[in-house]
């Protein structure tokens, strides 16, 4: 089951990667490069900080194959539909979603504790998209104010965890853990779900002060 959340993770996010570079105009190499960037961006820093080798992505070569035929085959398309570019939330959603736990998992056979497991499934599932917003010269969404992100993904690493603790079976619990994850990215995307934060109008009395 591993093996599947993580290729369904690498395709989401890579698909998210190749949508948000042909919005901001990139040829075929920053199609790629920034597909490949969101797909393994998470996932790297992940093994990086566990000391795992070689890297998921080198131990599983086809998924950078798999990446570069996304970019290959979308750069060929002139100018994709409106429509696609609407669902763009929807990949972004999956990738966080499998990412996370796939972390969140590969934590736990390392034999970490279940906090430092949900911190690596958060690096896993949001760092690839930090490192996209970067590239499109963004403020990443996990430094600002934005509809819920990092939120979502430690949540639903615990919601894994207190289903496992109940002796759920993991075929149960971590597509459970999954769907909650994307359903409240999605709606908190939807409905522009925040957490609290300080006002600028605070932050510029604070530093004249």
């Amino acid at each position: 089951m591993y093996q599947l959340i993580e290729l369904i993770a690498v395709v989401s996010s890579a698909i998210y990667g190749v949508l948000l570079a042909r919005r901001h105009g990139m040829d075929l190499v920053g199609v790629f490069s920034l597909a490949f960037m969101v797909a393994f961006g998470g996932g790297t820093l992940r093994d990086l900080f566990l000391d795992r080798h070689p890297l998921f992505w080198i131990a599983n070569d086809h998924y950078a194959v798999i990446v570069f035929v996304l970019a290959i085959v979308t750069s060929l398309i002139p100018v994709l539909p409106e429509k696609a570019e609407r669902w763009l939330n929807l990949p972004d959603a999956l990738g966080l979603g499998f990412f996370s736990i796939a972390g969140a998992l590969a934590a736990q056979e390392a034999g970490t504790s279940l906090f430092i497991a949900s911190m690596l499934g958060v690096v896993t599932g949001t760092f690839g998209g930090v490192i996209a917003d970067v590239i499109c010269n963004r403020v990443p969404s996990l430094f600002r104010s934005a509809p819920l992100y990092a939120t979502c993904s430690f949540l639903g690493c615990w919601l894994m965890f207190l289903l496992d603790a109940c002796y759920l079976p993991e075929n149960y619990s971590i597509p459970i853990a999954i769907a909650a994850m994307v359903l409240l990215r999605l709606v908190a995307l939807r409905w522009d779900w925040r957490l609290p934060h300080f006002a600028e109008d605070a932050i510029e009395e604070k530093e004249q002060a």
